[in-house]
C-alpha cells in the first residue's frame, strides 16, 4: 500500500550526530516538526531552530515552501533565520577585523535566501551596511596599506551582501543617500580597484539607475561615461560587461535632451569604437556580453530617431543650404561658371541640376524631405556621402544624369527610400529586447557606422540598378532586391564594414536570382490529389518521429534560469526526464553546467502521472506573481508551468524559443496531447517534404540493394598517398 501523499520521508542532519531518518507529515505545523526533531537530539529551545536544505543553496524551509520537500530530501537542523540574522548583525559590528571578515562572508552567502534576507532587513541591516560603506570603511583606510587583501575582501563581501539583499525587492532603491552613491561611484572611478569590489559597485550603480529616476539624477552627477570607458580597455570580460550595462542604463534613463551632446563631449557615440577591442578579443563573447552589446547597438542607432522623425522646413535657409551644397559638390564647374545671369535662368539651371540629382520635386527639393520617416536623416546621409566619398558621389550623379531619362537611377529618391529601409532593417526607434543577443560587430568599428553603412548600400543600389537594367517603373523591384542583398549579407555578421562590402560583391542580382530559384525548388508545392493522399499517409509516421525526438531531448535535460532583477546574478536549475519517461528530475545549480547533469545529483522528483496540465504565457503563476515579468513580452513567450496535485506548479522560463517549443511539445506528448508549437510545424514540413521527395524519386530500372555495400579491406600499404606538405 503506497504511503499517504502528505507523508514525506527525509533525512535530517545535525553537526556531530548521525542523521535521522524520519517521516514528515505535511499537515502538521512546521514548528511542531522542528520541536520533535529537537527532542530527538535533546536540544532545548526549539523555537531558535529551523530546517534548511542540505544542498548548495542552504535555503530555509518555511510554511510557504515546505511543499517543495520531496521524498529522499536531505535537510539540516540549524539556527533559525531570525537568530542567524541577529548573530550576524552583531558580528559584523565587531572590533575584530578577522571576526568582521568571517561574519561578512557568511552574510554574503546567507543573503541569497529570502527568508534570512527578510529577517536581516527587519533589523535595519541594509542601513547598517550602507553606513559601513559610507563611513565604516574609512576607519580601515589606515589598514589598507598593510592589509590590502583583507580590506578588499571586507569591502567585497559587504557589497556582495548588499547586492544580494537588494535583489529580493524588499527595500526600495529610493532610500539611499548621496553619500552612499558618492562612495560607490568613487570605487568605480579609482584607477586600481579590487576586481570584486569594482564588479559589485558597477552592479549597484546599474540597479540604482534602472530602478529609480531620482537616483539616476544623483548617479549621473557622480559618474560620466568618460570615467567608465577605461574599464572597457582592460581584459576582464565580466568588468567590461558590467561597464557596458551601466552605460546602457545611464543612456536608457537619460532625458531626451541629454541624449544628444556637443561634439566635443564624451558620450555614448564614443562607446561603439571603444568596445571594438572587446569584440576583437580572442575570448569568446558570452551571452550577457552579447546582450549588452546588442542593447548598446540599439541605443546608438536610436540616437538617429530624432532626425528620422524631423520634417524639413522648405522655408529654412540653413536646411536649404545643405541641398545647395549637394548641388555644388556634384556640379562644381557648372556652378562656378553660372554665378551670373537672370533669376529665371538660374532657376532653370537649378531645376535642371535638381533633376539630375534625382529629386522628385525638381523646383523645390526640400519638399522631398517632408516625409517621415526618414525625414532629415536622409539628407544627413546624402551630405555625408557627398563630403566623405566625394568621388563615388560625383560618379553616381554624373553617370545617371548622362543616361536616358527612363534608365537613370534617381540619386535623391533612392537615398530617401534607402535611408527609410535601413532604419527598418536596424529597427531604429524601437526599445531593446530583453533576451536578444543579435549585435553586428561591424557597427562597432567606425564612429559614423550608420552613415558608412548608407554609403556602401547606396553604391550597391546603383550597381544593382544597372545589373537589372531598370527603368523608373522598376524602382520598387530594385529596392526589394537591394533589401534582400543587405539582409542576406548581414546574416553572416561581418566583423567589419569592408567584410560587409565584400559579401555584397558576391550577392549580385544574378546570384540573388539563383538563390531565389533554388529556394523555390526546395519549396515545391505538390497539390495533386495522389500526392496529398501520400502526405496524409506519411504524416503520422513523421509525427511519431518528432515525438520521440522531443522525449529524447527531455531525457537529456535543460538548464533553466531563475529570473532576478539583475541578469548577471541569475540562479540556475536543471530539469530532465527519466529514461523510462515516468519521472521529471530537477534541482538547483550553482552555475550553468557544461553538458548533462546526472539524475542522482537532482534532488527533486515529479512523477509524470501526477501532472494534470501544462499552461503557458500569461496563464503561468510566475507571470502573474511578478509584475515586472508580466509586462515583459519576451519572457511571457518563453514561460510555461506544469500543474500537479491540487494547487502546485513547477514553473519554467525557457532559455530560448527553441527550448520552449521542445519542452512544451515533450510535456504535451507525455500527457497524450497534441504538439502544437511552431517548431513542430517547421519540423513536420521539413521532414515531410524530404520524405516525399525520397518516395517520389524516379528509380525505374535502378537496382536498390537490400543491404549496405561491404566496407573494403584496408590496402596493404599507403604508398600511393601524397603528402601535400
Amino acid at each position: 500500500m503506497p504511503p499517504p501523499a502528505d507523508i514525506v520521508k527525509v533525512a535530517i542532519e545535525w553537526p556531530g550526530a548521525f542523521p535521522k531518518l524520519m517521516e514528515i507529515d505535511q499537515k502538521k505545523p512546521l514548528s511542531a516538526i522542528i520541536k520533535e526533531v529537537c527532542e530527538g537530539w535533546n536540544l532545548p529551545n526549539p523555537e531558535t531552530f529551523s530546517l534548511q536544505n542540505a544542498d548548495s543553496t542552504n535555503f530555509y524551509i518555511t510554511e510557504k515552501n515546505r511543499n517543495n520537500i520531496k521524498n529522499g530530501s536531505i535537510l539540516r537542523l540549524t539556527t533559525s533565520a531570525a537568530q542567524m540574522a541577529q548573530q550576524l548583525h552583531e558580528r559584523i559590528q565587531s572590533s575584530s577585523m578577522d571576526m568582521k571578515l568571517d561574519a561578512l562572508k557568511d552574510l554574503a552567502n546567507s543573503s541569497r535566501d529570502i527568508t534570512f534576507a527578510q529577517e536581516f532587513i527587519n533589523l535595519d541591516g541594509i542601513s547598517l551596511l550602507t553606513q559601513m560603506v559610507e563611513s565604516g570603511t574609512e576607519r580601515y583606510q589606515k589598514l589598507q596599506k598593510i592589509m590590502k587583501p583583507c580590506f578588499g575582501d571586507l569591502l567585497s563581501f559587504t557589497l556582495t551582501a548588499f547586492v544580494e539583499l537588494m535583489d529580493h525587492g524588499i527595500v526600495s532603491w529610493d532610500t539611499f543617500s548621496v553619500a552612499f552613491i558618492k562612495k560607490i561611484a568613487s570605487y568605480v572611478c579609482k584607477a586600481a580597484m579590487d576586481t570584486a569590489v569594482l564588479q559589485r559597485s558597477l552592479a549597484i550603480l546599474e540597479s540604482m539607475v534602472l530602478n529609480s529616476q531620482d537616483l539616476y539624477q544623483k548617479v549621473a552627477q557622480e559618474i560620466t561615461i568618460g570615467q567608465l570607458i577605461p574599464h572597457l580597455q582592460g581584459t576582464d570580460q565580466d568588468i567590461q560587461t558590467y561597464t557596458i550595462a551601466v552605460i546602457n542604463a545611464l543612456f536608457l534613463k537619460a532625458p531626451e535632451e541629454k541624449r544628444q551632446f556637443d561634439e566635443d563631449s564624451v558620450n555614448i557615440l564614443d562607446c561603439p569604437l571603444t568596445v571594438s577591442n572587446v569584440i576583437r578579443s580572442n575570448k569568446p563573447i558570452n551571452d550577457e556580453m552579447a546582450h549588452q552589446l546588442y542593447v548598446l547597438q540599439v541605443l546608438t542607432f536610436n540616437l538617429l530617431e530624432d532626425r528620422m522623425m524631423t520634417k524639413m522646413d522648405p522655408q529654412d535657409q540653413a536646411q536649404r543650404d545643405i541641398i545647395f551644397e549637394l548641388r555644388r559638390i556634384a556640379f562644381d564647374v557648372e556652378c562656378d561658371s553660372n554665378n551670373s545671369g537672370s533669376i529665371e535662368k538660374r532657376k532653370s539651371m537649378y531645376t535642371r541640376d535638381y533633376k539630375k540629382l534625382g529629386f522628385i520635386n525638381h523646383v523645390n527639393p526640400a519638399v522631398d524631405f517632408t516625409q517621415i520617416p526618414p525625414g532629415m536623416l536622409a539628407l544627413d546621409n546624402m551630405l555625408y556621402f557627398a563630403r566623405h566619398h566625394q568621388d563615388a558621389y560625383i560618379r553616381i550623379v554624373l553617370e545617371n544624369s548622362s543616361r536616358e531619362d527612363k534608365h537613370e537611377c534617381p540619386f535623391g529618391r533612392s537615398s530617401i527610400e534607402l535611408t527609410k529601409m535601413l532604419c527598418e532593417i536596424l529597427k531604429v526607434g524601437e526599445l531593446p529586447s530583453e533576451n536578444c543577443h543579435d549585435f553586428h560587430p561591424m557597427f562597432f568599428t567606425h564612429d559614423r557606422s550608420f552613415e558608412e553603412f548608407f554609403c556602401i548600400c547606396i553604391q550597391l543600389l546603383n550597381k544593382t540598378w544597372k545589373e537589372m537594367r531598370a527603368t523608373s517603373e522598376d524602382f520598387n523591384k530594385v529596392m526589394q532586391v537591394v533589401k534582400e542583398q543587405i539582409t542576406r549579407a548581414l546574416t553572416i555578421k561581418p566583423n567589419s564594414l569592408d567584410q560587409f562590402k565584400s559579401r555584397l560583391q558576391n550577392l549580385s542580382y544574378t546570384e540573388i536570382l539563383k538563390l531565389r530559384q533554388s529556394e523555390r525548388m526546395n519549396q515545391e508545392d505538390f497539390q495533386s490529389r495522389p500526392i496529398l493522399e501520400l502526405r496524409e499517409k506519411i504524416q503520422p509516421e513523421i509525427m511519431e518521429l518528432i515525438k520521440q525526438q522531443r522525449l529524447n531531448r527531455l531525457c537529456e535535460g535543460t538548464c533553466f534560469r531563475k529570473i532576478s532583477s539583475r541578469r548577471r546574478q541569475d540562479k540556475f536549475w536543471y530539469c530532465r526526464l527519466s529514461p523510462n519517461h515516468k519521472v521529471l528530475h530537477y534541482g538547483d545549480l550553482e552555475e550553468s553546467p557544461q553538458g548533462e547533469v546526472p539524475h542522482d545529483s537532482l534532488q527533486d522528483k515529479l512523477p509524470v502521472a501526477d501532472i494534470k496540465a501544462v499552461v503557458t504565457g500569461k496563464d503561468c503563476p510566475h507571470m502573474k506573481e511578478k509584475g515586472a515579468l508580466k509586462q515583459n513580452k519576451e519572457l511571457l513567450e518563453l514561460a510555461f508551468s506544469v500543474l500537479y496535485e491540487s494547487d502546485e506548479y513547477l514553473n519554467f522560463i525557457a532559455p530560448d524559443k527553441h527550448e520552449y517549443c521542445v519542452w512544451t511539445d515533450g510535456l504535451n506528448a507525455l500527457l497524450g496531447k497534441e504538439m502544437t508549437s511552431e517548431f513542430t510545424r517547421s519540423d513536420m514540413d521539413t521532414l515531410l517534404n524530404m520524405e516525399m521527395k525520397l518516395r517520389l524519386l524516379d528509380l525505374e530500372n535502378i537496382q536498390i540493394p537490400e543491404v549496405p555495400p561491404p566496407i573494403p579491406k584496408e590496402p596493404s600499404n599507403y604508398d600511393f598517398v601524397y603528402d601535400c606538405n
